[in-house]
This record gives structure tokens, C-alpha cells and sequence, in this order.
């Protein structure tokens, strides 16, 4: 019995050690799977995402980042802010093709040419054609900008077109019918003269190329040679033809008038002269449509850029900045920057994107979305502008002008509008403009070697 009763404390004993031993190796496994977990947080695939979103901008940038980070567990974007669009580019143009460069640039649709032509950028077509990625998802008259021979170079992010602004209770004073914005040259100046009364002026445009080349295309008018530069590089400005020169002579005609106020070039100063009432009517960019309305102290409209009475309306060409992949990056990092491009075109981020930035959805499956449906309810001005942009017939006009050297010539176009203020005559100041950019182009090409 004495050594029956032995044996059985012994067993004891021995299944007591035993278990704390499996306790122990499971502790340390535990511990080891715990340091593997921490390994692989760490060993997360890093893209840094350089972008020009300031002020709220930036914060939605952030919280888009921040939800795909937190939609999967291998990826992690990092968006790091590098002041404005030219600030940006710079600052790419002294890492790009190292090891400081970003696994994204987002760049403005002006530099789309240049960054084509440094050859530091990887097309996303490529992950398009190996994936067999449906893009007809995405809005044509956006992606047509950032496309060249059947080549998707870019992913378009913020766009934005221009829109007519007006207020709808001056309008109201002046007789006008405030649900119909002027559609022609013709009936933007007669509104304009009815609306100019006391410190009120009718109409105004910021001095800012954009709008000249809007305006533009809107006619269907090019900017450059060769198709705009999309069948060849482009050799000459052609931005002195009949249907620039009407631009230019609306705004000197209505200038001499009295019926046009100039605003400078500062967008703030712009949009504060349509907030105190000093401009009944002007062009903004759709971006800030919806700030506009919520910080006028009276009801505001929007509507289709006018055109020339005897013009056939062709709509407009996009605005904003596009997402660029870099190349001489690793394959994974590549990857997991396509995979990041796809959530932001998804319905529902583009949804919240175009309530919170105003900018356009690429995806137009998300205003169907019910929150773009409610607000839309809210901001009728924001159907109007994406009805002007799906009502944009595409061309060579509206797809937008292809060359380097494209943020100097919006300065040579700038310059060219603010002497029709000193009285200088419309085709006069257009054929300086186009001299001085084709000697920018000729200058451009001989650096190049083309």
C-alpha cells in the first residue's frame, strides 16, 4: 500500500510539472507570437503619398488614408504634405529616381506633360492591363485629361471645373429672372449692365489662365498645335484664333463699360468682392461652390460657362491634380500603391470626397449614393456642375493641352489679360501672349533635344 501510495504522489507530482512546463512553453509561444505579430505590423508595405491638400483639404486626405490603412492589415499610407502644387513638383524634381522619392505625387493637370516627359513615372495602365481593370467605372471627361494614345498615366484625385456664380438676389432687383443665368456672351453683358448700379458691379473673372482656356474650349478652340499636343509634341500656341480673341474682346468690351470688375489674381479677393456685393456675377472654380453658398449673405446660383452667340457649346476641360505612381521603386511598393489608388475611386470614398472637398467624383457611381443624394438636395449648385461636365462633349478642345511648359504660358496669358485693363487692344495683347510662349516651347525643346 506504502508503495502503491508513492507511485500515485509521484504521478502527481510529475503531471503537475508537466503542465506547468506546457504553460510555460505556451507563455513563450504566446510571447513569440505576439513579438511575430509586432514584426509584421512593422513590416507593413510603406507608401508615402506627397499631396498639395491645405487646410481642411488635408484632413480629408488624411481620413481617407486613415480608413484604407485601417480596411486591411499590409499596407500603410502615409500622406505628407508638400505645400503648393509648384512647391510640390519642385521638390519631386530633386528625388525623383532616388530613394527619398514618394510612392505617390499628386501633381495639377498642368504638369502633366512635364511628368510624362521626366521619365521618373510608372503609367498605371499597366496594373490596369494585368489586373484587367474595368475603367469605364470612372468619369471619361476626367480621365481623358490624364491619358495620352490610349496610355492612363495618371489617376485623376481632385477635379474641378469652372462654373458661372451669380446672385440670385441681385438678380431679383434687376428684373432678371433668377433661375436663368446668362448662356451666351450677348446675354452675360446685357444682365451685366442691368445688374451695375451704385458700388455694384455685373461681371468679373480673376486674371488666371485657367479661365482664359475654359473659355476657350468651352467654344471648342485649341491652345496649342498638334491637337492640343495630343497628337505630337507641341510646336506653337494657337490661342490667338477667332474664338480666343472673343474672349479677350469680352472682357475689354465690358471692361470699357464699366460692367467688368477687375479682381487681380488672388482667389480670395475674388470671391470676397461676390460676397459683399461689390460683383453680381463671376467664375469660380465647382470646387468652391459650397463654400460659397454657406458663407453669402444672400442666395447664390451657378450655371454653364457662357459662349459666344454663334458658338456650338463643347463644355469644359477638368481642373485639378491626378495621383502619379514613380518608378525605380520597388514592384511590392507599386502594388500596394494601385491598391490604394482602387479605394479611392470606389463609390463610396468618392462620395464622401465630393461632399467634403467639392471636387467631382471619379466614380460617378457615387452620386447615387444616398448621402450625395441628401446634400444634393441641400446644394442644388452641385448637381449643376457635374451636369455641365457630363454634358462635355470630348475632343482635343476639352480633353485639355499637353505641353512642359504649361504653368509659364498661364503667366504669358495672365499678363495678356491684365493690359486689357491699361487699354491695350484684345488681338494685340493675344499675339504677344502666343509669341512669348512659343519662344517658352522652342526654349523647351531645345533643352530637351526634340
Amino acid at each position: 500500500m506504502k508503495k502503491r501510495w508513492l507511485f500515485m504522489l509521484l504521478l502527481a507530482v510529475s503531471m503537475v510539472i508537466s503542465a506547468c512546463s506546457g504553460e510555460s512553453a505556451g507563455n513563450e509561444a504566446e510571447a513569440e507570437g505576439e513579438t511575430e505579430t509586432e514584426a509584421g505590423s512593422e513590416e507593413k508595405t510603406e507608401v508615402v503619398f506627397w499631396h498639395a491638400m491645405s487646410g481642411e483639404l488635408e484632413g480629408a486626405v488624411q481620413k481617407i488614408a486613415d480608413d484604407f490603412n485601417a480596411s486591411q492589415e499590409e499596407i500603410e499610407v502615409k500622406p505628407v504634405f508638400q505645400g503648393t502644387y509648384e512647391e510640390a513638383i519642385t521638390k519631386f524634381n530633386t528625388v525623383a529616381g532616388t530613394e527619398d522619392a514618394p510612392t505617390i505625387m499628386q501633381t495639377f493637370e498642368v504638369g502633366t506633360k512635364y511628368m510624362i516627359d521626366s521619365g521618373k513615372i510608372q503609367p498605371v495602365q499597366k496594373f490596369i492591363d494585368e489586373e484587367g481593370y474595368d475603367t469605364s467605372q470612372w468619369e471619361e471627361n476626367i480621365t481623358n485629361y490624364y491619358a495620352v494614345d490610349g496610355v492612363q498615366y495618371s489617376m485623376p484625385f481632385n477635379s474641378s471645373t469652372p462654373v458661372l456664380v451669380y446672385n440670385k438676389d441681385a438678380f431679383k432687383e434687376a428684373g432678371l429672372d433668377p433661375e436663368k443665368a446668362p448662356a451666351t456672351y450677348d446675354e452675360l453683358k446685357d444682365a451685366a449692365k442691368k445688374l451695375t448700379n451704385g458700388d455694384q458691379v455685373g461681371f468679373s473673372i480673376l486674371n488666371y489662365g485657367w479661365f482664359f482656356e475654359e473659355l476657350l474650349a468651352a467654344q471648342g478652340g485649341l491652345f496649342v498645335n498638334e491637337d492640343n499636343g495630343r497628337a505630337g509634341n507641341a510646336t506653337e500656341a494657337v490661342f490667338n484664333s477667332e474664338e480666343g480673341l472673343k474672349v479677350f474682346e469680352l472682357i475689354s468690351d465690358m471692361y470699357n463699360e464699366g460692367t467688368f470688375y477687375n479682381t487681380g489674381q488672388v482667389w480670395d479677393d475674388m470671391r470676397a468682392a461676390f460676397q459683399s456685393g461689390k460683383i453680381a456675377m463671376y467664375i469660380d472654380s465647382s470646387a468652391g461652390i459650397r463654400a460659397m453658398v454657406d458663407n453669402s449673405p444672400f442666395e447664390v446660383g451657378a450655371s454653364y460657362l457662357p459662349v459666344p452667340d454663334e458658338a456650338k457649346r463643347q463644355g469644359v476641360i477638368i481642373g485639378g491634380a491626378s495621383l502619379w505612381m514613380t518608378s525605380d521603386i520597388e514592384e511590392e511598393k507599386q502594388q500596394a500603391a494601385w491598391e490604394f489608388m482602387k479605394y479611392v475611386t470606389t463609390p463610396e470614398v468618392q462620395a464622401e470626397w465630393h461632399l467634403q472637398s467639392g471636387y467631382f467624383a471619379i466614380n460617378p457611381a457615387a452620386y447615387e449614393e444616398d448621402i450625395v443624394q441628401e446634400e444634393w438636395e441641400k446644394y442644388p449648385q452641385l448637381k449643376v456642375t457635374v451636369d455641365q461636365l457630363k454634358d462635355t462633349k470630348p475632343s482635343t478642345a476639352t480633353q485639355g493641352a499637353l505641353i512642359s511648359v504649361f504653368p509659364e504660358a498661364r503667366q504669358k496669358v495672365v499678363s495678356a489679360m491684365e493690359s486689357l485693363y491699361q487699354g491695350v487692344d484684345p488681338k494685340e495683347a493675344l499675339d504677344r501672349a502666343v509669341e512669348e510662349t512659343n519662344q517658352a516651347l522652342e526654349a523647351a525643346a531645345k533643352k530637351s533635344g526634340n
